[in-house]
């Protein structure tokens, strides 16, 4: 995805008017009282380590908010502070699955899960979303690849790249599933927050409270506007965290603690600015879906949540890649072709709608322009 970017501001160096629709970075600032928290804790002389399990104050609160949004209270024990949520995808692989194993991932789906499984020795099994579920998961797509090795089976609701959100039976089949192979799951909820109210969001962790199989991985990057923080948070079966606490020690001792100062206020501080910020990722949902589906050649389904819509362009003919190409170099529109996430994305393209309404606007008439010079090879 990094190459999209850094052609284009090669593109933006020479001149042109690039439209950045392809990472999936806030363009908000983090909430004025998030930062002010991290500012009284550096003045107050929180400079120093910390438990590597995170301060109590900020665990805890951790432990109230799941109770609230998952309904169940882990123990103090099941909850781990982790420098960024992608380092928890890396913690769980490297702590469940050996060389030799098998992960289950999503295709499409957010590739630090391949490089992660790669750089752990195990073997990575893409299991298909399909765009006739609404790239929603499905425990028959999963079952087939389901051996004597398999070990793990990583979900997102949420889901990057697509904004899918799967139902709650369907992710009660998958949990029976997991049961019935003795499966670790890794649920990915860095996107919970960021449900636009027309989709209901269900959590796997609520099944089994995360004390056998499932693991619950969560973040302030997306809806706190906070990626250059690096702040996550683990819930685990205990054995499981006590493990993933080791290698957290290991590597980086602890979370800086302004920073848990910070996810502390996040979490229990003024909510306003990130409503207002919600309010505005859905809005501009709807503006971009709507128009994405009045400009002919291209489909879209209505993502459920994240910040992320998923077009179909298969009428052009062209692969993801070429077509992510053409709008960079005819429309000065960067978006991220869908084969970047695996082989079930190709023929899509994903557009973050992390951007104002003025430039997603502008965005769809360039777009609409560069597709009306292309031809429509097969039906819609």
């Amino acid at each position: 995805m990094f190459k999209v970017l850094d052609r284009a501001r090669r593109l933006e160096a020479e001149g042109r008017s690039i439209i950045h629709l392809e990472i999936g970075d806030p363009d908000f600032s983090t909430p004025d009282n998030i930062v002010a928290a991290a500012k009284r804790a550096l003045d107050a002389g929180e400079h120093h380590y910390t438990s590597s399990w995170g301060i109590p104050e900020f665990r805890q609160e951790i432990r109230k908010v799941t109770q609230h949004s998952r309904g169940f209270l882990p123990d103090e024990n099941q909850v781990l502070v982790v420098p960024g949520a992608n380092i928890g995808i890396f913690y769980a692989i490297f702590c469940l699955a050996n060389a030799g194993q098998e992960v289950l991932v999503p295709d499409p789906g957010f590739p630090t899960y391949l490089s992660s499984i790669k750089m752990c020795g195990a073997t990575a099994v893409p299991y298909p979303l399909h765009d006739k579920n609404q790239f929603r998961i499905r425990a028959a797509d999963i079952e087939p690849l389901i051996t004597p090795r398999t070990r793990l089976l990583i979900l997102n609701s949420p889901q990057n790249p697509t904004g899918a959100i799967t139902e709650r039976w369907a992710l009660e089949e998958i949990y029976e599933l997991a049961v019935k192979h003795d499966l670790y799951i890794y649920s990915d909820e860095i996107y919970a927050r960021m449900v636009y109210g027309d989709s209901d969001f269900f959590s796997i962790a609520s099944l089994d409270q995360c004390r056998e199989r499932v693991i619950l991985s969560n973040g302030f990057s997306k809806a706190f506007a906070m990626t250059g923080w690096r702040l996550g948070v683990l819930v685990a079966p205990d054995v499981v965290a006590e493990r993933m606490m080791m290698l957290l020690q290991t590597t980086s001792s602890c979370v800086s603690p302004f920073l848990q100062r910070a996810g502390l206020e996040a979490i229990t501080g003024d909510q306003s600015q990130v409503r207002v910020m919600m309010d505005e990722y859905r809005a501009r949902r709807d503006l971009l879906v709507e128009g994405l589906r009045a400009i002919p050649g291209l489909q879209c389904h209505m993502p459920g949540g994240a910040f992320y819509a998923f077009p179909d362009i298969r009428a052009f003919g062209m692969t993801s890649e070429a077509f992510a190409e053409y709008m960079l170099d005819e429309a000065g529109v960067a978006l991220l072709p869908g084969s970047n996430f695996g082989d079930q994305g190709e023929g899509f393209v994903r557009i973050c709608y992390a951007s104002s309404r003025e430039n997603i606007s502008e965005a769809l008439r360039r777009i609409a322009a560069a597709c009306a010079k292309l031809t429509i090879t097969a039906g819609t």
